[in-house]
């Protein structure tokens, strides 16, 4: 089951609504706050931080390559993720849900 959650994340991101979406990326503490919460439900069905990894990297693969940054936060987040190759961004995936964590 934990792994059909991470496989579904890019799915639920394309169809998260527009001005939900545009709302939490507007504001980086807000973005923050909404990644919270989503490790917590994670970590409630029983991902381990190597699940939740793959599923920020799906959002963060999403992110960089349809949303355009709203902050200067998301925009050096973005450039980090272009810039790195998997094993980085991977270990960028791991550094965000530390951060909120």
């Amino acid at each position: 089951m934990a792994d059909t959650n991470v496989n579904n994340v890019d799915q639920k991101v394309a169809q998260m609504d527009s001005e939900k979406k545009e709302q939490i990326l507007q504001d980086f503490e807000q973005f923050k706050g909404y990644l919270s919460d989503k490790v917590s439900k994670g970590q409630k069905l029983g991902l381990d931080e190597e699940q939740l990894a793959k599923a920020a990297e799906k959002v963060a693969g999403y992110l960089a390559a349809h949303e355009e940054p709203k902050n200067s936060e998301e925009k050096l987040l973005q450039e980090l993720w272009k810039v790195g190759d998997k094993d980085q961004q991977h270990a960028l995936a791991h550094m965000l849900i530390r951060l909120v964590g």
